[in-house]
């Protein structure tokens, strides 16, 4: 499984040097491009995690987001901004059906 990583050459210069091959970051320029490396990390079947800048999930369209999370791969996690814990609390519930906080 691999591992994606989208966000602006800022963000993704952190997973880089953690070892994340350049091929595997998508480098936002533009709000249209957000929508497309979504799909193109969505339609790839050896696409495991998605590690995406929180504010760019944001800017995603409510279809989108929806199908983000009803998916159970490729699991994505938003990073930077706020809800990043409770998010993941979320994505865990969904994934095995339990609360594992309680």
């Amino acid at each position: 499984m691999k591992l994606v990583v989208i966000g602006d050459p800022e963000f993704n210069v952190g997973f880089g040097l953690a070892g994340i091959a350049s091929e595997r970051m998508f480098d936002i320029k533009s709000d249209d491009e957000i929508i497309e490396s979504v799909r193109k990390a969505l339609d790839d079947k050896e696409v495991g995690i998605v590690v995406i800048k929180y504010d760019y999930l944001k800017k995603l369209p409510p279809a989108l987001r929806r199908e983000i999370d009803e998916r159970v791969q490729p699991t994505f996690v938003a990073v930077g901004g706020t809800g990043g814990v409770e998010e993941i609390r979320e994505k865990i519930r969904k994934a095995i059906g339990v609360d594992l906080w309680k």
